[in-house]
């Protein structure tokens, strides 16, 4: 009999030391809240292009900050793939809903393809920023990049200031047909041209090439020969030149201004093969991408601005050695 008391005041006892920690934590003693938790997705165009390699870099040092900053956990997940392919970036963005992301940054190979998923993935709550490439018709909440136009128009100015304003026959570069922020750098290199006509600026044609170095280098060669009146090449997209000896029967006949300023482009500039570059801030990409998804997720702020654009850079000769080191820290090279 005595032992069932002893019992049951033991029982008594343990229930009431359990019943204190409880409303202890109830009343936000000991117990902690747990961590914000925020899914991202970046979807770049090719993980093969160093451009996109940056904007991962970007991507995750952003998640990292942040992180640190808010006492959160921002995860960022890297879903790109190995080649520009819109219909599987359509698929990730597809997944990335289905599996209770937060927010998906999305460079589009394709808006007309993308403009679909993109808007599905926002009606089910997901954030959707676009970087490097908008999908203008979609429910995005911004778009991150350079003014695509303004960047084709200095590409055809630091042309034409290279040649000594001499006139002749411009052959233009470009990538996918269907990328909106190729195309519209394309147009300003069109409209720029047009205001140069007085001094004999002509376009030849706009030659469209596979988004990888070998092809693009090997199409440059193969007009530069079929049609030695080319006398300058914009290009809106520096692929050729993400390879060695790109330009060989190219630069001895033709002035070439090129957008992106990557470490194996600036080598062009500095043997004087390239008279400019256009830089982008490619880090940016993933980097502000992330910031804006974050604010809006966390704090329910929106940019400002739906379009927002960085500076542009000019890289020439004079100024090559200021943006060596960059792409060290983009890329992560010691």
């Amino acid at each position: 009999m005595k032992i069932g008391l002893q019992r049951k005041g033991l029982m008594g006892a343990a229930l009431a030391v359990l019943a204190g920690a409880a409303a202890v934590g109830l009343m936000g003693g000991a117990a902690e809240a747990p961590k914000k938790t925020y899914r991202i997705g970046v979807i770049a165009k090719s993980q093969s292009n160093p451009v996109f390699q940056a904007a991962r870099t970007g991507a995750l040092d952003a998640g990292e900050e942040l992180s640190k900053k808010l006492g959160a956990d921002v995860k960022v997940e890297w879903r790109t793939p190995v080649n520009e392919d819109a219909q599987q970036q359509a698929q990730y963005v597809e997944q990335l809903a289905s599996q209770g992301f937060d927010g998906i940054a999305i460079s589009a190979s394709d808006a007309n393809v993308l403009t679909a998923a993109v808007n599905s993935a926002i009606d089910r709550g997901v954030v959707v920023i676009t970087f490097d490439s908008d999908i203008p018709a979609s429910k995005r909440l911004a778009y991150y990049g350079i003014n695509d136009e303004e960047a084709g128009k200095s590409v055809m100015r630091e042309l034409s200031k290279a040649m000594g304003g001499k006139g002749g026959k411009i052959a233009i570069l470009s990538g996918n047909q269907n990328a909106t922020n190729l195309n519209a750098r394309v147009k300003g290199v069109k409209d720029e041209l047009a205001t140069l006509k007085d001094k004999g600026f002509t376009l030849k044609d706009v030659y469209y090439t596979k988004e990888t170095a070998s092809d693009a280098a090997a199409l440059v060669q193969q007009v530069q020969t079929a049609n030695p009146d080319i006398v300058g090449w914009a290009m809106v997209g520096g692929w050729p030149l993400f390879t060695q000896n790109a330009l060989d029967g190219v630069y001895e006949k033709a002035t070439i201004v090129s957008v992106d300023h990557l470490p194996e482009q600036l080598n062009y500039v500095k043997n004087g093969q390239v008279a400019a570059l256009i830089g982008q801030d490619c880090y940016g990409w993933g980097y502000q991408s992330v910031v804006m998804l974050v604010d809006k997720l966390n704090a329910n702020k929106s940019p400002e601005k739906v379009i927002n654009n960085f500076p542009l850079s000019v890289v020439t000769k004079a100024n090559v050695g200021e943006y060596e080191g960059l792409w060290n820290k983009w890329l992560k090279k010691k």
